[in-house]
This record gives C-alpha cells, structure tokens and sequence, in this order.
C-alpha cells in the first residue's frame, strides 16, 4: 500500500508543500486555481501502484507559503519553483499532469525545460490567448476577481466559484463531493488566490503558441467530452505540437479527472505506459463543434 509523505521544499525562497505517494518512474501533479494537492489525490492514489507521484501545492495554495511578493507568482516564477522542487526530490525526467491552470504550469515548464521533461498530460488547458486585446480583457477580468476575493473573503468567494457549472457538477459528484470540493478550496487564503490570479491567471500569462513547435514530448491533450471550448483548444494546440494526441473523456466537463475518475485514469495509465506513441490524428474543429463557454482557469 502507498505510504503518503509530505514535503516542504524551499523553491527559490518560497516554501511549497509537496504530497508523495508510491515508487517507480515520477509523475508530478499539478491543479487547478483554488485548488491543491489534495485535489489531485484521486489521481495520485490511483497511479502510485505502479508510479512515484509528487503533487505540488503550488505557489498561494493549499500548504505553499503566500508571499506578499507579487512576483513570486508569475508564470517565470512558478516555473522556477517547480524545477526547484524536482531537483530536490531528484527528479530529472519527470511525467507531468496539469489541469486548468496546472496545465498551464506544465505546459510552460516543457517550454523552460524540455530536458526535465518525460512527458506531459494536459487536462482542460490551454496555450495563453493569441489576441493582445483578448488577453488584456481577461486580465480586467481576473483583477475583478482577485478584487472580490480580497473584499469579501475565501469563503464567499468560493460559494461564487464551485456554482460555476463548468466546474463543480453535482450531477456526477453528489452532495458529498460537492461538500468537499468546498472544504477543500476554503483551505486557501484570499491573499494567496488574489495573487495567483493576478501573477498565473490566463490574462497575466505570456501565451506559448510560438514555442510548440520546439516541444518533442509525447503530450496528450485531455477534454471533457461536454467541455467544447477546450476541445476546440485541443485540436488548435494538437496542430502546432510535434507529438501530441487528443483524448475526449467521455461524460466529463472541464474537470475531467474528477468528472469521471475511472475513465481518466485508464487514459493516464494508457499513456504513462506507452510516453513515447507517435502522434494520432487530432478531432477536427467541426468534431469539436466549439460554443461559446463560461469563462475558465
């Protein structure tokens, strides 16, 4: 049985919480905004039968230090903290998996360290917004938010947030998953989101779509088979990536890996064991039938 240790790891003068499970070849995992390690722990428990997961509280969440320092939390900057990590922990050929903003975490880290990199499995992310006014929208947008967390505080800001549809589905995760999503997100503290979405949120964050060509890592691209906005996102960043595949994961919305576990993991277990499979022919953006969608991290 997997024994669970924990971590704390000065990362360039920030103190992240690191949660460990198993043994065999690394996978570092990486959540969404308002999240934490223990958001990614159905993931974790259920590949370190056969892996050595490390889940990260990053920068601002869960666990990790908040610092006052604004630019502790950009991208650059939690990028460095993550390689810090992993050279603590010895990790030199990592298998990454990210979701939402996580997956914008990991996703940068292949474009800072391609060395460092195995592998990567992206759930419901993206590259950065390609249009300069689409961009500075989103960040007037996210700076209304850090707003609303500082004025009225994490747990209000959390009842606003988990009754975002393309997020928390009582549908498949019931009243009690719903209880815990909530009790989990309260962990967090209104300084530490207020800054990450200031710092990491997607309108603070340089896109990457000129440095894809440059990543050589098997990537999969996993989408919620009802998350159109990020299929369509899917299929634009298969194109521009040398070895990468998207996988629809069948009745889940944004947050696949929680939506529906069980088919999550078979696809993560399915590609960990085979890092290396050449490139499948991505859905079409007619098969990805884009809509407009909530906004997401």
């Amino acid at each position: 049985m997997s024994v669970l240790q924990s971590h704390m790891i000065d990362a360039g003068g920030v103190r992240l919480h690191v949660a460990e499970m198993g043994s065999g070849t690394p996978v570092v995992l990486l959540h969404g905004f308002t999240g934490s390690a223990r958001a990614m722990a159905c993931v974790a428990g259920g590949l370190s039968d056969r892996h050595r997961t490390l889940s990260v509280d990053l920068v601002g969440h869960g666990r990790s230090a908040a610092p006052r320092d604004a630019a502790a939390y950009s991208m650059a900057a939690c990028v460095g903290q993550l390689a810090s990590v992993l050279e603590e922990l010895d990790v030199h050929d990592a298998h990454l998996i990210g979701y939402s903003m996580g997956g914008r975490v990991a996703l940068a880290f292949c474009v800072a360290h391609p060395a460092r990199v195995a592998s990567a499995l992206l759930v419901g992310a993206s590259a950065g917004f390609r249009d300069p006014q689409q961009r500075m929208d989103r960040a007037r947008d996210d700076e209304a938010l850090a707003e609303r967390i500082e004025r009225e505080g994490v747990e209000a800001f959390v009842e606003f947030w988990i009754s975002q549809p393309f997020l928390v589905d009582e549908r498949r995760l019931g009243a009690r998953g719903v209880a815990e999503a909530r009790k989990l997100r309260l962990e967090n503290s209104a300084h530490g989101l207020a800054a990450s979405l200031r710092g990491m949120g997607a309108g603070a964050q340089p896109p990457v779509h000129g440095a894809l060509a440059r990543i050589a890592v098997p990537i999969c691209l996993a989408v919620g088979e009802e998350d159109l906005k990020f299929r369509a996102l899917a299929v634009q960043m298969s194109q521009e990536l040398p070895n990468a595949r998207v996988e629809i994961v069948p009745e889940a919305g944004h947050s696949a890996h929680t939506d529906n576990p069980a088919a999550f993991l078979e696809l993560a277990r399915r590609f960990l064991a085979d890092a290396k499979v050449s490139k499948k022919t991505p859905l079409s953006a007619a098969e990805a039938a884009p809509q407009t969608q909530p906004r997401t991290t």
